[in-house]
């Protein structure tokens, strides 16, 4: 009798990690890399210095949670800026700064919903995700989030930057396994290239607006001889 496949929590967090690496290393033109050692938690938490989270549902439900040290928010931040055309003189200097909460929050989405199109296909079923939330964080904050599930299970990975720099995966979910009864063939997964194209696109097309306002503005200062 053919053995069937059993798909566990530590496959679907795989699958997680390497969604992690494969957008993150192509949005930063850097290597990301994730420790083989995962941590059994019990519960996830948002901690210092800038945490995001995603909630996803549909076939299993869960939550992804991203804690980033400063350094390794700013490192991920600047590359990803300079990679999309970014002069250096425009970054932002401190992890606190609202643009690097949107950019953050930004890749977390490309991240989770890399991960939902990839494990939607290899278990054919279908999640959805909501929008990346994020905050930044004192050393002295530990924000616990509440999954409403009915087994949770709870993993922790590490992961280090080009720069070693840390920052934490934790991923909650269902208790469930997915039975692989008979072969299918699975679609090509989405190119993270792709998803950084759109994103690049998107943020040019909010770009333009304010340089024509600009425009507009300087020509009618320079009419009124201002």
């Amino acid at each position: 009798m053919k053995k069937l496949k059993v798909v566990t929590t530590e496959d679907v967090l795989l699958t997680l990690c390497n969604s992690v690496t494969n957008v993150l290393s192509k949005a930063t033109t850097s290597e990301i890399k994730y420790s083989a050692m995962v941590q059994k938690i019990n519960k996830t938490c948002l901690k210092p210095d800038i945490g995001c989270f995603v909630l996803f549902d549909g076939g299993f439900s869960g939550l992804v949670v991203i804690n980033f040290t400063a350094d390794a928010a700013m490192e991920i931040y600047r590359n990803y800026m300079l990679h999309m055309g970014i002069p250096e003189s425009e970054l932002a200097q401190q992890h606190t700064a609202d643009e690097v909460g949107n950019v953050m929050g930004e890749l977390m989405n490309q991240m989770v919903g890399y991960f939902t199109g990839v494990i939607g296909k290899e278990l054919q079923t279908s999640l959805t995700q909501n929008q990346p939330k994020m905050l930044a964080l004192n050393k002295q904050v530990l924000i616990s989030i509440d999954t409403n599930l009915d087994r949770p299970q709870a993993r922790r990975v590490t992961f280090t930057t080009a720069k070693n720099n840390i920052f934490y995966l934790e991923l909650a979910m269902d208790k469930t396994e997915f039975i692989k009864l008979h072969e299918f063939e699975t679609e090509d997964d989405v190119d993270p290239d792709d998803l950084i194209e759109q994103a690049a696109t998107q943020k040019k097309a909010e770009q333009e607006p304010k340089d024509v306002a600009q425009t507009i503005d300087q020509d009618l200062l320079d009419e009124l001889g201002i």
